[in-house]
């Protein structure tokens, strides 16, 4: 099949020109061909589609040389060959150096076919040279462009680390000026990428063993000695069976790293609380009814002594019964606690004072061979907490710490003013702003990560079984969460622990603490023989019979005229039938069909001026937000003594009436809820 050719033919003979196609076609080419010989013709005709251009040497008009130069100067790239009658030496060397691919006479057009063939292919191969030359040059460019321009870091080194290329963005995440200034200073890259030896063999391994590592991660360090995480994935380039060099990408990864840790602590912040609630209301529950039995347990104790005379060897053993009863109210104490369920007594106090007041107590805790050290600034803020609280909590951690230093050692307890900024606060889950804060430091055996990430669920313990309970620091952290304070630890294995608490500093003046006074099972019977204590009307509201029989009997004794109901409605019942003065109502807080807050609020109603005092063992978060808590003057909690039931009660009947306020469906007690 004869290959189609398109030619232009410079010639002013048109036989000569029919006897060039003839030789063509019998090459086995089909020309489409076209005749001129003017240098106007010439021009005209000019056009990239042309295979090749024929031209004769001399004609009257024009010439090839002529020919040869408008067509160079056209920028088109068509194979140019002379053919023409006679043509001399010089001037076939100079159509050559012009850039003729060759000349043939017209009486020897034999070889015209393989000279256009050839001259046809050289200049298809060097168009498709220039064309692949251009399309190199443009990938290169665009992959300059990605390479200089990525937000990743991108890197080509050799296996043991040196250099050989890198981008911008590797160069701003490892902090350096630029990349002379990297391969210079870094003589190991695999080392600046990866800080850790066990990450680098791990590094190692992979690469070989699949010649590649994706998404792995580690910590590098910057020039400023920094360390930053980093994601990268690398391949190795292999030469034969030899690794030839590594190339690779980099992510900084920091940030990401640091809100996964953030999200991290907050699930695991959410899964304590959702954990510490679920334990609380279950607390919550047993340790109502719990604290109903243990009041009648104490007291009831408390009565058979004051029945008894002085030194009787029952004495004893009831003594022994309240101590029991003791230790459960303070477990009960500590669930409620962990729980954030106890009924808190917030005043404005000085922790130097506390801490203070404690010295002695702790002494006798932690035992001689630990020396206790105060640190306590002089200037250190008030705070608002339940002092009761506080003393619950420099307890427990002195026990802590006691525990960890069964050899001696130091407990410090140290008080200040902090100001909290933004990272350390963030840290906290805590505000900005001025803070008191209490350190509790110790020189004992210290604990491990997975230890300190368990220390505050509650019932967990290293101790020995029988040996701990483990809700001694379930209850700090109960407690200080109840009191929008804020606790941190720190410890390692073999340097000590140090627990830090921080309250925010407490704009309102000091207040005078008051205090109870610890039940002396001895002075049991005087109390209880003081007929002079009181003369008022009590009504009594209690589901809990053996409950409120007792509590009808201590009243009594202290000279109280005492009615008892068993529920809200009876309670309404006697109240609408009453005709006397009624001076004081207490009641349960929690009970069936009606609760205490609820049954005082329609008292209140029918009977202005009436005081309230409220008892329980337990107040939910429902109950709460009736503004009991905010009344502590006004609410007892189980399980009582008789000396502080009949105080509670002297100092309510002693106090200002207690209003209903309508708009907040609360009890108002002098003004304050």
């Amino acid at each position: 099949m004869a290959q189609p050719l398109r030619v232009l033919l410079v010639e002013d003979n048109p036989p000569d020109a029919e006897l060039v196609v003839t030789e063509l076609r019998r090459a086995g080419f089909e020309p489409e061909w076209r005749r001129v010989d003017t240098e106007q013709g010439f021009i005209e005709s000019l056009d990239q589609k042309l295979d090749v251009i024929l031209s004769d040497c001399d004609m009257p008009q024009f010439n090839g040389l002529r020919a040869l130069d408008l067509l160079q100067k056209s920028g088109l790239e068509v194979p140019f060959i002379i053919v023409s009658g006679t043509i001399r030496e010089e001037t076939a060397v100079a159509s050559m150096r012009r850039g003729a691919a060759d000349y043939l006479l017209k009486d020897r057009l034999s070889r015209l076919g393989q000279s256009v063939g050839k001259a046809v292919e050289q200049s298809r191969l060097r168009k498709a040279e220039r064309r692949f030359s251009e399309e190199l040059k443009q990938a290169e460019a665009r992959y300059r462009s990605i390479f200089e321009n990525a937000v990743e870091g991108i890197y080509q080194s050799t296996p043991d680390g040196r250099l050989l290329s890198v981008n911008p963005a590797l160069v701003r995440i490892l902090g350096y000026e630029s990349p002379e200034e990297l391969a210079a200073v870094v003589s190991d890259f695999r080392l600046a990428l990866n800080v850790d030896q066990e990450r680098r063999s791990e590094f190692q391994r992979l690469i070989e063993t699949n010649g590649m590592v994706l998404r792995f991660e580690a910590q590098a360090r910057r020039k400023d000695g920094s360390l930053i995480w980093i994601s990268e994935n690398t391949r190795m380039a292999r030469d034969g069976d030899n690794a030839a060099h590594y190339e690779g990408m980099v992510e900084d990864i920091t940030e990401r790293r640091r809100t996964e840790e953030e999200l991290r602590q907050v699930e695991e912040q959410l899964r304590q609380s959702q954990k510490m609630e679920a334990i609380g209301r279950l607390a919550g529950g047993i340790a109502h009814d719990f604290n109903n039995l243990l009041t009648v347990i104490n007291t009831y104790a408390e009565v058979a002594m004051s029945r008894l005379p002085d030194g009787h060897r029952i004495c004893a053993d009831l003594r022994e019964i309240h101590k029991a009863g003791d230790r459960a109210a303070a477990l009960t104490h500590q669930l409620l606690a962990f729980g954030r369920k106890q009924v808190m007594q917030p005043r404005v106090l000085n922790l130097n004072n506390a801490v203070s007041d404690m010295k002695k107590m702790l002494r006798r805790v932690i035992g001689e061979d630990i020396d206790l050290i105060a640190d306590l600034a002089p200037d250190a803020h008030n705070i608002k907490a339940d002092p009761g609280q506080i003393e619950q909590i420099l307890m427990n951690l002195a026990v802590n710490s006691r525990d960890a230093m069964p050899f001696g050692g130091q407990l410090i307890i140290r008080t200040s003013n902090v100001e909290l900024d933004e990272p350390r606060a963030g840290q906290l889950n805590a505000s900005r702003g001025r803070y008191v804060r209490l350190s509790i430091e110790d020189t004992g055996c210290g604990m491990e990560q997975s230890t300190l990430e368990q220390i505050f669920e509650p019932f967990f313990t290293t101790k020995d079984v029988g040996k701990g309970t483990g809700l001694g620091l379930a209850t700090v952290y109960g407690i200080v969460k109840q009191s929008g304070a804020h606790i941190s630890v720190s410890s390692e294995p073999d340097e000590g622990t140090t627990f830090e608490i921080y309250w925010s500093v407490a704009e309102e003046v000091f207040d005078s603490v008051i205090t109870e006074a610890a039940l002396d099972p001895r002075s049991v019977k005087a109390g209880l023989s003081d007929q002079s204590i009181g003369g008022e009307t009590i009504l009594l509201v209690e589901d809990e019979e053996p409950v409120r029989d007792l509590v009808e009997q201590v009243l009594s004794s202290a000279g109280y005229v005492v009615y008892t109901a068993g529920s809200g409605s009876e309670a309404l019942g006697f109240c609408e039938q009453f005709n006397e003065p009624l001076h004081l109502i207490m009641t349960d807080v929690i009970m069936p069909q009606m609760s205490g807050p609820e049954l005082a609020g329609r008292l209140l109603e029918m009977i202005p001026g009436l005081k309230v005092l409220y008892a329980s063992g337990y107040t939910d978060d429902a109950i709460l937000r009736h503004g009991i808590s905010d009344s502590p003057a006004h609410f007892i909690p189980k399980p009582f003594n008789i000396g502080a039931l009949t105080q509670k009660v002297r100092e309510v009947l002693d106090s200002k009436p207690a209003q209903v306020d309508d708009n907040r469906k609360t009890l108002v007690y002098g003004g304050r809820l």
